[in-house]
C-alpha cells in the first residue's frame, strides 16, 4: 500500500500487511549477536502476525540476522531481523521480525 507525501510523491506505508495481535507466551531464540557471538536466550512474545512477531530478548541482535525461533507449539521457525530497538517504557530491547517459513506461526 503506498500513500502521498506532502510533496506528491509515493511512499510506502507503514502500516502492517495482517493484524498484530497481543500475545503472551516464552520461546527460545537462537542465532548471532552484533559481534558475532552464538546465543540461545529465553525471549518472550508479545505481539504477533500471521508472518512475523514483536520479541523481548536480552541479546543485542543486528538486522538482517536470521534467528531460530522455538514457540512451546509447533516448530522450530526461522526468522529475519527487520527491527530493533529498546522501548522507552520499560528499558527492555524488542526485536521486530519477518518469519521465513511460508505458513508462518501456523506451519506444521
Amino acid at each position: 500500500m503506498n500513500e502521498k507525501d506532502p510533496r506528491g510523491a509515493l511512499v510506502p506505508s507503514q502500516r502492517p500487511r495482517s493484524p498484530r495481535v497481543p500475545v503472551e507466551f516464552a520461546l527460545e531464540v537462537e542465532g548471532k549477536t552484533v559481534t558475532g557471538e552464538s546465543f540461545n536466550v529465553k525471549a518472550q512474545a508479545v505481539k504477533i502476525s500471521r508472518g512475523g512477531a514483536t520479541i523481548i530478548l536480552e541479546a543485542e541482535v543486528p538486522l538482517g540476522a536470521i534467528l531460530k525461533l522455538t514457540p512451546p507449539f509447533g516448530s522450530e521457525l526461522n526468522a529475519e531481523v527487520n527491527g530493533a530497538w529498546t522501548d522507552q517504557l520499560d528499558g527492555r530491547r524488542r526485536i521486530g521480525v519477518k518469519l521465513l517459513d511460508q505458513d508462518g506461526w501456523f506451519a506444521e
